[in-house]
């Protein structure tokens, strides 16, 4: 593996290129890279760098991102890997589901997409004059939309969507799930998407970890059912809950929902005890985060160092234009 790691790391420095992984990459890539971060992290350091290559390891929207903020850079991902849930809202799905909106008689809209969307679904949103999120700076984000007066639309994640509403003291509903009555009524409509690794973690998870260790403390991401964030100690982003964690005596006991890879590697062991476990019975990993391989990496450097590129990240020039107005609205506020 070292070997690898190496000859990676001399291709990055051949091709004066930069390698960028997120959080939930596996432990090898993250070591190599030049910077690790979660999604808003990447897609500012990524795009603001002075390298014009950058290898991005992390799923397809994250690559895109990049692409749109800093059109003139190259941006190649070693497997251009889908995120399920910006899987579940595409360009004709957001048609659709304004199209019902209107047809219960909502047509003043404020849609904000979560960052874990394709670009075609953040150029609609765009158009219309919304805007993105992440986890990060979601809370800003909501602060901001609520001035506007109107009916805000989140999507593609229910449950965040749901969390930032009940944290502001709004009514929310899930479009296609509730009733017309509820969505009427509603504050922040939700559209019913969700990630498929924070679904894991349960209010028996909770509770278990609170019988075995009375002390213990509970951090989810907000991405988690809300029925699992009301009974949190702490609900953050991935960086925040990085941040948390680490900020908490050694000896202090914590459970975290969100990917095994990054719970794995929070906090080494305290006087031969482990204090930081994950909130769950089974791993919760993200299969199309953890595609990516340092063979992968290093194929696709080599191909591209041999002015034969693939995987790079391309998107038509009216998308581009539609999407960049929706992140760089997000970017001004956080």
């Amino acid at each position: 593996m070292r070997e690898i790691q190496k000859e990676i790391r001399q291709l990055l420095d051949d091709l004066d290129a930069q390698l960028v992984a997120h959080f939930y990459q596996k432990d090898e890539i993250v070591e190599i890279a030049d910077f690790s971060g979660d999604s808003l992290e990447l897609a500012k350091k990524a795009s603001q760098s002075d390298k014009n290559l950058i290898v991005f390891c992390g799923v397809g929207f994250m690559g895109q991102s990049v692409k749109i903020l800093a059109p003139h850079k190259d941006v190649i991902m070693p497997k251009v890997a889908c995120c399920s849930m910006a899987r579940m809202v595409s360009s004709g799905y957001y048609d659709a589901s304004v199209a019902l909106l209107q047809k219960y008689g909502i047509t003043d809209i404020l849609p904000i997409t979560y960052i874990n969307s394709n670009a075609d679904v953040k150029a609609k949103v765009g158009k219309m004059g919304g805007l993105v999120c992440t986890s990060s700076n979601a809370n800003k984000i909501f602060a901001f939309a609520q001035k506007a007066g109107k009916k805000i639309f989140f999507l593609p994640d229910r449950c965040l969507g749901e969390n930032l509403a009940r944290s502001a003291g709004l009514k929310s509903a899930v479009l296609g799930v509730d009733s017309q009555e509820k969505v009427l009524r509603a504050d922040v409509i939700c559209y019913n998407g969700f990630c498929s690794v924070h679904q894991l973690f349960m209010p028996a998870d909770v509770a278990f970890f609170r019988q075995k260790y009375p002390d213990i403390l509970i951090a989810v991401h907000p991405e988690c059912r809300p029925d699992v964030v009301e009974l949190a100690d702490f609900v953050g982003s991935t960086s925040q809950i990085i941040t948390y964690v680490r900020s908490l005596p050694p000896s202090q006991k914590v459970a975290v929902g969100t990917e095994f890879n990054l719970v794995n590697r929070l906090r080494p062991p305290y006087e031969g005890k482990q204090n930081t476990f994950v909130l769950s019975a089974s791993i919760p990993e993200c299969p199309t985060m953890n595609e990516t391989t340092l063979k992968d990496v290093f194929e696709v450097l080599k191909a591209y160092k041999n002015h034969r590129p693939y995987n790079q990240i391309n998107i038509d020039a009216t998308t581009a234009v539609f999407a960049k107005e929706a992140l760089n609205k997000m970017l001004e506020l956080s």
